[in-house]
């Protein structure tokens, strides 16, 4: 089975990005002001939707890595890596759906169109990871070394997807918009989780 191991890992070591990109909502600072209660209540209506949304990422990443082990069988590698992408489109669609609820956050100039772009990229996301799970359902668990060279594609396009994305969220997060998420618990909460994961993996 030492055929797959190392592109599982490759892949588990793409997919660790991949939760950056919830994560980019939340790049909380410290900063406070006497904010302005309409954008603080549209903040604590986004952070609020992502624990669970970045939770359920983390859990993906962790299934995948865990995956990732010497000599685990193509066909249990398939089947979890085909249900860590589906948990990851979905929280990429609920983020987005979380965010278009919210709407427009009040007071902030181009304040629409960062939102928009913002959905249109989680949304993108969603999207994309929900491709993966195809590309990894329609892999063959039969033939080793064409296991391992579809697990080598999906590892190159993780590396892609963990890159995009991530500049619409920060314009969104951008000033006043960052300095009230920076004051929710919730984004807090994330931010902390974040932090963690970056100091152990």
């Amino acid at each position: 089975m030492e055929g797959t191991d190392p592109v599982n890992k490759k892949l588990a070591a793409a997919l660790s990005g991949g939760a950056v990109l919830v994560l980019a909502l939340s790049g909380c600072s410290s900063s406070s002001d006497d904010g302005n209660k309409e954008l603080d209540a549209w903040a604590k209506q986004v952070c609020d939707a992502l624990p669970a949304q970045d939770a359920k990422v983390d859990a993906a990443n962790a299934a995948i890595k865990s995956a990732a082990t010497d000599n685990n069988a193509p066909v249990n590698v398939q089947k979890t890596d085909s249900q860590a992408f589906q948990d990851m489109s979905d929280a990429y669609k609920a983020l987005a759906q979380a965010i278009q609820k919210a709407g427009t956050p009040p007071g902030v100039e181009g304040g629409e169109k960062k939102k928009q772009d913002a959905v249109t990229a989680l949304n993108g996301l969603s999207t994309s990871y929900a491709g993966l799970k195809k590309q990894v359902d329609a892999l063959d668990t039969k033939d080793q070394g064409k296991f391992a060279d579809g697990l080598q594609d999906i590892a190159t396009e993780l590396g892609k997807l963990s890159k995009s994305g991530n500049t619409a969220l920060k314009n969104l997060e951008e000033g006043d918009v960052k300095s009230a998420m920076a004051q929710q618990d919730s984004c807090k909460k994330v931010a902390a989780s974040s932090s963690a994961r970056a100091t152990t993996s």
